[in-house]
């Protein structure tokens, strides 16, 4: 595969938006996005998404420079509108909101709807880490296409509905859970495909509810499982509560429309730790919580014990240092589009 500076990938990414008609301002944020989804390890939520992108402003699903729209609004609490702007652009300027409503009020919750795909939900939350807060993210795609059978079923009911929780700490790294609710996010099996390889066992099940490992299955009318294998009631549970806070608080509704638009409802909610305890005091017990689980002796296969947005946050670091492989399919896809709105000599060669 083609290895290729952080750098290099932003660029590529911010060219390819401004050709089709991007600010400059939001081109920016979702190149930014986009290749820190790739930096942290999460190839599924990075530049593999830019020809979709494009397809989406093409077909009107994604509006460059949609209004930002308050829909209603009290002290601890907003509804937005995102008017099928950027997920990313719309999702920020949320988390922005919560943040300094927390920090008058101790807590604030916002809800999204009508926006595009948000990609990798870690960094918002990190974005309160950064002000010294906690944050929880949810996401649901309301009645847009669906991936995952719930728990005893084998046709697509639920969204991957993924939540993210960041904590601030005196750790190097952020303490950050970011999860979807089903076996695996629906990217990475596009970025299985692409890669032509098998995905695990217990990640997708076929058209008829046979466990699979081809991800041609999943394309084929299959589905993604819960995640927690043979206790998967414990992920779907989670699953439907993602939904009904992302889904239904939000007002996108549910269902099934295969050819509904992207549509990421968006549950926020901010605590401000000062309002609880010092929060020097709080991030200095975090990390020495941390140090305490980590000294757990490795079982057999591991090489030691990580807190939640350690492989993330070391992976960062060596892809920064290394450069991030593309897959040959996606990096394809992406060369042609440059090619074809005429950014190659904008972009420039790789270093």
């Amino acid at each position: 595969m083609p290895v290729f500076t952080p750098e290099y990938l932003h660029k590529v990414a911010y060219h390819i938006y401004r050709a089709k008609g991007v600010s400059h301002e939001e081109a920016e944020v979702v190149a930014t996005h986009q290749v820190k989804a790739n930096l942290v390890g999460h190839d599924s939520h990075g530049v593999i998404h830019i020809a979709e992108y494009v397809e989406r402003i093409n077909k009107g699903h994604i509006v460059p420079g949609a209004p930002f729209v308050v829909e209603k609004e009290a002290p601890c609490t907003a509804v937005i509108n995102g008017n099928w702007g950027f997920g990313f652009v719309v999702t920020e300027r949320a988390m922005r909101m919560a943040i300094e409503k927390a920090k008058v009020n101790g807590v604030a919750s916002i809800t999204v709807h009508y926006q595009s795909h948000i990609g990798r939900l870690g960094d918002y939350p990190t974005m309160a880490i950064k002000e010294g807060m906690i944050a929880m993210v949810t996401a649901d795609s309301g009645a847009g296409p669906k991936a995952v059978a719930p728990f005893g079923g084998r046709a697509r009911r639920l969204g991957t509905n993924p939540i993210c929780i960041g904590i601030p700490s005196d750790l190097e790294g952020p303490v950050l859970l970011d999860m979807a609710t089903s076996a695996v996010a629906a990217g990475k099996i596009a970025l299985a495909r692409n890669r032509r390889e098998p995905v695990p066992e217990g990640w997708i099940i076929d058209k008829d509810g046979n466990p699979t490992t081809d991800p041609e299955d999943y394309r084929a009318g299959g589905a993604i499982l819960p995640v927690g294998a043979d206790q998967g009631h414990k992920g779907y549970g989670l699953s439907f509560m993602v939904e009904v806070f992302s889904g239904l608080l939000t007002g996108l509704g549910f269902g099934l429309d295969p050819l509904a638009r992207h549509n990421d409802g968006c549950f926020i909610t901010v605590w401000n730790v000062e309002h609880f305890r010092p929060l020097a005091e709080f991030k200095k017990e975090v990390k020495e919580f941390a140090e305490f689980v980590k000294t757990s002796p490795p079982a057999a296969g591991f090489s030691e014990v990580m807190y939640p947005g350690e492989p993330e946050y070391r992976t960062e670091q060596t892809r920064r240092r290394d450069g991030i492989d593309v897959e040959e399919e996606t990096w394809q896809q992406i060369t042609t589009m440059m090619e074809e709105l005429g950014v190659i000599d904008a972009v420039g060669q790789p270093s």
